[in-house]
């Protein structure tokens, strides 16, 4: 009898094999079926901020190379990072060769949304709102790469035909033609969202992102205009506390949420598989699970040397940096051995343990604010300025100056007020990994002041190379 049972099992299993073979993979979605609805679209668009997130990793090139900070940790640790800082990076350089797929992997992932909503059927003002969102993404992709890299290849369809795979440098003056075309497309994207929806990229930072992308270009006029179209929104102001910006509210909610944040890229801590931030990782003190990458100098400490109106320090410096004898986040004073390098250690980025204990160090819940108003305001001024009004300047300048409770600045020359602007973006954005941008696009003379004549300059700027196995394996890199 069980022999029986078992030959009925068998022939059963034989007859059913091919339909069971057959079964589709559950929560796969098709290239043909993936944009059928606009929850499967937003999932896309989703994806390609997932992607993003990896830009955290800017530090690695708006810090390490520039008289802000050093490579930090320990003297062997990430020696790609070391070459990075010594300006002597050849095209088989780790970190350069990542920073490269990462970013072109969140271009890839925009690319397949833009063309798969585009021919899609779903709600048009939803279409618009998604293809506006990866535009925006595209573009704040391809702003870091052209900075970086200088001329890259310009990839904006999905990478299905070796045409399109195989793409060859295109310009600096393409590149940015192409960002400012992807921004002016994402301006129709709402100025705020529901609060469930916080993190997506807005009108507001639609015309920063533009504004920034014009301004590195010299158009004055330009970014103005889109620093204009900004302000108009209502949306937008300076913090009362600096500190404010770089740590979680007392309710948990994220710093990206707060008034002066225009662009962020959030995470979540405490989920299965991780989705924090790692910058806390990076640059606490070991003794609690950090690396101490990333070391402010002695030299951007001592750009400081203004005290506010009241006769104290700039508190800038201690919300952006761990210095000796001052609180470190309630634990205590920060002690000098922590950071063997240079003494400092990056606060901006890190969270108390009572937030991200030592075990879990690089799951932070801090978000990354890449854009804030009082950016807005410094370029303001530099417009200002640059178009030969630095009477002009003194608002926007005196506004961020203002929160920092430094006296105002009125009466300056031209060649005065840029020396004061230049010195304002480095304390205000010190560590959150634009100074080695700002002082390629100020050009040799600023460069060579700030980082010394043994500096590199290459006509028109320094730019890293482009990783080999980019030039291996594009064929249509014919250079």
């Amino acid at each position: 009898m069980k022999k029986a049972i078992y030959i009925f099992l068998a022939a059963a299993c034989l007859s059913s094999c091919d339909s069971f073979l057959d079964e589709p993979m559950k929560g796969d979605y098709s290239t043909s079926t993936m944009y059928s609805s606009a929850e499967q679209a937003e999932l896309a668009v989703n994806a390609v901020y997932n992607a993003a997130a990896y830009s955290i990793n800017l530090w690695k090139f708006g810090d390490i190379p520039s008289d802000d900070s050093v490579k930090g940790g320990n003297a062997g640790d990430q020696a790609d990072l070391g070459y990075i800082d010594e300006w002597n990076v050849l095209s088989d350089n780790g970190a350069v060769a990542e920073f490269w797929q990462n970013t072109y992997e969140t271009i890839a992932r925009a690319n397949n949304a833009i063309a798969g909503i585009e021919s899609s059927s779903i709600d048009e003002g939803v279409k618009a709102q998604l293809i506006g969102e990866a535009k925006f993404l595209r573009a704040f992709s391809y702003f870091q790469l052209v900075n970086i890299f200088g001329e890259v290849p310009l990839k904006l369809k999905p990478q299905s035909t070796e045409e399109n795979v195989h793409v060859g440098f295109y310009s600096v003056e393409d590149i940015y033609e192409q960002i400012e075309r992807d921004l002016t497309d994402a301006q129709v994207l709402p100025a705020s969202y529901a609060s469930t929806e916080t993190g997506r990229a807005t009108k507001g930072a639609a015309y920063g992102l533009l504004a920034k992308a014009q301004l590195y270009q010299g158009k004055y006029n330009e970014a103005l205009a889109s620093i204009n179209s900004l302000k108009s929104l209502n949306v937008y102001d300076l913090e009362d506390d600096y500190a404010d910006l770089f740590r979680l509210g007392a309710d948990g909610v994220s710093n990206g949420n707060s008034i002066e944040s225009i662009f962020a890229l959030f995470f979540l801590s405490d989920q299965v598989p991780a989705l924090g931030n790692a910058l806390n990782q990076w640059f606490a003190p070991s003794a609690e699970g950090g690396y101490y990458f990333n070391a402010p100098t002695q030299d951007w400490v001592d750009s400081f040397s203004e005290k506010t109106v009241d006769g104290t320090d700039d508190p800038r410096i201690d919300a952006s940096i761990g210095r000796e004898g001052v609180e470190w986040f309630g634990q205590g004073p920060f002690q000098k051995a922590w950071a063997p390098t240079t003494g400092y250690l990056v606060k901006k980025h890190n969270q108390p343990l009572s937030e991200v204990d030592a075990g879990r160090k690089g799951d932070g819940g801090l978000a990354y604010i890449y854009l804030r108003y009082a950016d807005i305001l410094l370029m303001e001024a530099e417009c200002q300025n640059e178009l030969h009004h630095p009477e002009l300047a003194e608002s926007p300048l005196n506004d961020v100056r203002g929160r920092a409770g430094l006296s105002d600045i009125t009466g300056k020359t031209e060649e005065e007020m840029r020396t004061i602007i230049r010195e304002e973006r480095r304390k205000e954005l010190g560590f959150e990994f634009h100074r080695f941008f700002d002082l390629m696009r100020w050009g040799e003379d600023a460069a060579k002041e700030a980082l010394g004549a043994e500096f590199p300059w290459e006509a028109p700027r320094y730019y890293f190379p482009v990783p080999q196995t980019e030039l291996d394996s594009n064929l249509g890199i014919t250079e």
